[in-house]
């Protein structure tokens, strides 16, 4: 046995498991009522798939929404794939539950950050995620919105932002 207990990796191997839980469902049954998910993602993880035009755009993370449009919802236990609308344009994604960053429900005011050693600085304090995200309207955008994002600076999100 180890010298120690390494509690945070096995929480975040729980709250993987509840995505995955909570993905399954919405792939049997659909989303109920006002549910939607914004999950942030590191698109350069290894085993991520993407379009290489979405990778290009966001080497380093990026948002999507799964909402009013998505598709082929696939769940496995490495991770989910999905083909979601990107101005118009259907686009298959495949992001391994490791690679999210997080994942929140702001119709139920739930959410899960995960945190690597790498976002520590050296006082042990999260950094903020960088790069670019596109934002509220990741992978779903409205009819009325723009199919070209501008890219613009991640920043840490409050839930109370998504409060009725």
């Amino acid at each position: 046995m180890s010298g120690s207990i390494d509690y945070g990796k096995l929480m975040h191997n729980a709250m993987r498991g509840l995505i995955q839980n909570v993905l399954e469902d919405v792939r049997d049954n659909g989303l109920p009522g006002d549910h939607h998910f914004f999950i942030t993602f590191d698109t350069s993880h290894p085993d991520a798939e993407l379009a290489d035009w979405l990778s290009d755009r966001y080497p380093e993370e990026m948002t999507v929404v799964m909402q009013h449009w998505y598709d082929g919802l696939d769940v496995t236990d490495e991770g989910f794939a999905v083909s979601l609308n990107f101005g118009d344009a259907p686009e298959r994604l495949y992001i391994p539950y490791d690679a999210i960053r997080t994942f929140v429900d702001p119709s139920v005011e739930f959410g899960l950050r995960f945190e690597s050693q790498d976002e520590d600085d050296e006082d042990g304090d999260p950094k903020p995620p960088s790069g670019p995200t596109d934002g509220p309207g990741g992978g779903a955008p409205k009819p009325d919105s723009d199919p070209e994002p501008q890219q613009q600076d991640a920043e840490v999100v409050s839930l109370d932002r998504f409060r009725k």
